[in-house]
């Protein structure tokens, strides 16, 4: 297959240039909230290229899966539309953090274009940021002049965002020839058709502050993008993306579940589209959902089903449809094909509950143009409840309205949809730190990082080399003054990754928290006891020495839990967040569907089987290029890592931590899951305590079947026994209280019929019963089958509140005696409202002493009603 043949070569080509290939990262970005989904080579490698974290190599390639359905890239609404948009598409990149700059990258594109991608040389054009006569220079060596195009800044320098790492960039691309346009240069080709850009070189030479002023980086860097499916097109001479061989194949499986022949149009490229970011997005832990990635995975799904029926698939077809990608891709995305049964599932899953929705929506359709057709309008928020509820499209609900010769309020609906969308963004937006990010910034440039000596050390002599009160530095710190200390090192741990920060004392300094706002600060934040403490001061720093025990222990148990999960459930667990204290343990994980307890219980004997072993557990430090080579350790997400990462090695379970940790397993002690439950659509949250918390969890449980036993008179071993039997008991009581209600409802029901009255010539049944206000609507029925035509009203108290019901024959209903007009007229003597239908209705009041005169009323109305 040509894109396979493509991908392995570019990055063996790189490889021997010297480059580390690393995989592709999970298209859900886990330890980066400021993105929904992965959209670029270059995502993973951020920290590196902010200077935030270092690696042991200094070029790199990848094949970067990527999902643009969000934000600034987002191309969802294009896919079906053009020859070339996509939601999920492969990006082939080389990188240099330091290491190569123009020269060298230019250089590599240039020998990748011709023996790698094999292109014709003469229909390769470049362009170049307008002012960089390096790049323009460079590629002269390549190609003509004439094939070197200038462009400005919209569309030839790139920057990370407003501030921080920037530089010009360029761009190959590709002529494809006149029957694309007529355009002589990619300049004059404005829809980019003839002219297909298929690599962007980024040249990322300067740093730009908040006046936008920019300043040589010390260390220029290099990153590229080039599409595969893009150059695969231009490869095979198609004439959109959709004719490549992964894709192509994927259509032909559409073909032959739809039974209806491909011809280019829209609904086959969406549905090839949208099933690899959906399998791709299940694959790394993504779970449609009605929030976030979740809601953005529902959307896809919903929108291929849409254009399903298009195709006349009116049964779920996606998972049919999957076989066909898993053999395309799964052999380079090992993780597509482990991931294949819980992606079957959940697309099914997913269909079937879609398909039932639009079968409740059209209901809601017919209500809402019932409704329309009185203002000749369908109102805005009738018109987002179709779409943003029940998936109706906006173009379908203007089509419907059409048809229905109404029109939609569309100003109302665009400002709940724009709410929405600033509701969402919320979501992901990077959570509010507790200082400003710039409140350290001078701070760090005078004083090196603070050490934090904790895996070693629970106590040790430092020096205060900062003091912080009512947010401000001082020099120093009172008597019952509230504030953070800064020490040169410190045996602190501070709050990340899930794990709470440590508490202990600074001298007279009671430390009740400790976080780490600023890369290299750690703060500890606390009350001042007696006496005053001065910056410089050197100060004994000790934790709580028997809570970290506890916290570690905790910990190492979530490791063993994570472990215990992949093990039962599947390797397609991931983490979604995690909280570890001294006193219990929290880890949300993506999973579809609750736990049965079998699994639980099993889970809990594999952990305390674990646990009885008492193995050892090692720490250890590699390098992250090593780690990231090894299949066997999981990173935990919310790590930001450095040149040097942490193992925690259990021999059966080995990961990526910063966290404090127990040395044997057998220091947890006993672990209990308290509980498991869902926190949001496909994910599960999991609640368990160790040690000594486990034990009082089980000592509870003891007392509960102790008291249990001693109200049932037997042991704890004949509990179940008594139970099913005082069950039985109560089911025979509840048979024989039924059948004596019974014997009374005929009896009230006899006494009722021989009440029967005339008002006017309309047979009439109108007295207070002692009936359950749930009894009265089935008793009056009741009552109407055996007078056949009439009028039945009934009021029963209920302490100080009474209830009314009228109910009403058929053939009276076509007379225009309708029950809702009834209650209406008589509630307001029982001091209440209510209504219902034709035939039966119902009100409720605070005044039983009215229930005589509502009655009175009736018999008043129906005398007075044309007979």
């Amino acid at each position: 297959m040509l894109s396979q043949e493509i991908r392995r070569a570019f990055l063996n080509y790189f490889k021997s240039q010297g480059h580390t290939v690393l995989p592709s990262s999970p298209v859900a970005p886990h330890d980066d909230p400021t993105l929904l989904f992965v959209n670029a080579g270059m995502n993973q490698f951020k920290d590196i290229f902010l200077g935030r974290s270092k690696r042991d190599y200094t070029r790199a390639a990848t094949t970067q899966k990527c999902i643009r359905v969000g934000g600034k890239h987002n191309d969802l609404d294009n896919v079906g539309h053009t020859s070339r948009h996509l939601t999920f598409f492969e990006m082939l990149g080389n990188f240099s953090f330091g290491n190569y700059f123009k020269k060298e990258a230019i250089g590599y594109a240039w020998d990748v274009t011709q023996h790698i991608f094999d292109f014709e040389v003469e229909k390769v054009w470049v362009s170049v940021y307008k002012e960089d006569d390096e790049a323009f220079a460079l590629w002269e060596k390549h190609l003509p002049a004439a094939r070197i195009v200038r462009f400005g800044e919209r569309e030839n320098f790139w920057a990370m965002g407003d501030t921080g790492p920037c530089g010009p960039c360029s761009e190959l691309l590709y002529d494809r020839g006149d029957a694309y346009g007529l355009a002589k240069s990619p300049k004059e080709d404005l829809s980019g058709e003839r002219y297909l850009e298929f690599w962007n070189l980024v040249f990322m030479q300067f740093s730009r502050d908040a006046s936008g002023r920019m300043e040589p980086l010390p260390k220029p860097s290099i990153d590229t993008g080039a599409g595969l499916e893009r150059v695969v097109s231009l490869k095979m001479g198609a004439d959109t993306v959709f004719e490549t061989d992964v894709l192509r194949g994927l259509i032909a499986e559409v073909e032959a579940i739809s039974g209806r022949k491909y011809g280019g149009e829209a609904p086959f490229h969406v549905i090839a589209d949208h099933l690899r970011s959906l399998s791709f997005a299940i694959a790394d832990g993504v779970q449609p959902s009605n929030t976030d990635r979740g809601y953005v995975l529902r959307k896809l799904l919903r929108r291929a089903v849409r254009y399903g029926r298009m195709l006349g698939l009116q049964k779920p077809f996606l998972a049919g449809i999957l076989p066909r990608l898993v053999s395309a891709m799964g052999d380079d995305f090992p993780e597509l094909r482990a991931a294949k049964e819980r992606i079957v599932e959940i697309l099914t899953l997913e269909e079937e509950a879609f398909l039932r929705t639009l079968m409740r929506g059209g209901h809601l359709l017919a209500q809402t143009i019932e409704q329309a057709h009185k203002a000749n309008k369908i109102s805005g928020d009738d018109a987002f409840k179709l779409k943003d509820t029940y998936g109706f499209p906006l173009e379908e609900i203007l089509l419907i309205a059409k048809d229905e010769h109404l029109t939609v309020d569309l100003a109302r609906y665009e400002r709940l949809e724009e709410e929405a969308k600033e509701k969402s963004r919320k979501a992901h937006q990077v959570q509010e730190q507790e200082f400003d990010p710039n409140f350290f910034t001078d701070f760090v440039r005078v004083h090196p990082p603070c050490l934090f000596k904790g895996y070693e050390e629970t106590a040790l002599e430092a020096r205060v080399v900062g003091i912080v009160v009512d947010g401000r530095f001082v020099d120093a710190i009172g008597e019952g003054e509230e504030g953070l200390l800064i020490l040169d090192k410190t045996p602190f741990y501070a709050e990340m990754g899930g794990q709470v920060g440590d508490t202990g004392t600074i001298a007279h300094f009671q430390v009740y928290g400790c976080t780490a706002p600023f890369p290299g600060v750690i703060a500890h934040l606390g009350k001042m006891g007696e006496g005053v403490l001065h910056k410089n001061e050197r100060v004994h720093a000790a934790i709580d020495l028997q809570r970290r025990r506890e916290i570690q222990n905790n910990h190492t148990a979530t490791h063993l839990l994570h472990w215990a999960l992949q093990n039962i459930l599947g390797s397609h667990i991931k983490q979604a967040g995690s909280l570890v204290d001294e006193k219990r343990l929290r880890f949300d994980f993506s999973h579809h569907k609750a736990l049965s307890p079998e699994e639980l219980r099993e889970m809990e004997n594999l952990i305390n089987e674990k646990i009885r072993s008492d193995r050892t557990v090692q720490i250890y430090e590699l390098s992250y290029e090593e780690a990231q080579k090894r299949s066997d350790i999981k990173q935990f997400f919310g790590e930001k890592y450095g040149e040097k990462v942490r193992v925690i090695d259990i021999d059966f379970s080995k990961e990526l931590c910063g966290g404090t940790h127990t040395h044997r397993l057998g220091t947890i002690g006993l672990f209990k899951i308290v509980k498991e439950s869902s926190i949001a659509a496909g994910i599960r949250r999991i609640e368990a305590v160790s040690g000594p918390y486990a034990e009082r969890l089980v000592q509870q449980a003891e007392d509960l079947l102790q008291r249990f036993a001693l109200a049932l008179k037997t042991g704890i071993s004949g509990i179940s026994e008594k139970l099913e039997a005082l069950i039985e008991e109560n089911k025979r009581f509840a048979q024989e209280l039924k059948g004596v209600r019974k014997g009374e409802l005929k009896q009230l029901a006899e006494t009722c019929l021989a009440a029967q009255e005339k008002a006017g010539s309309i047979p009439l049944i109108a007295m207070e019963v002692p009936l359950a206000p749930e009894e009265l609507a089935e008793f009056a029925n009741d009552l109407i089958q055996k007078i056949h035509s009439g009028v039945v009203a009934l009021g029963t108290k209920s302490g100080e509140k009474c209830q009314l019901l009228i109910a009403i024959s058929s053939d009276l209903v076509q007379k225009n005696i309708h029950a809702q007009t009834l209650i209406k007229e008589v509630a307001p003597l029982i001091q209440g409202g209510g209504g219902g239908k034709q035939n039966l209705a119902q009100a409720g009041g605070k005044d039983p002493h009215g229930l005589p005169k509502a009655l009175d009323k009736i018999r008043h109305i129906l005398q007075h009603a044309p007979q």
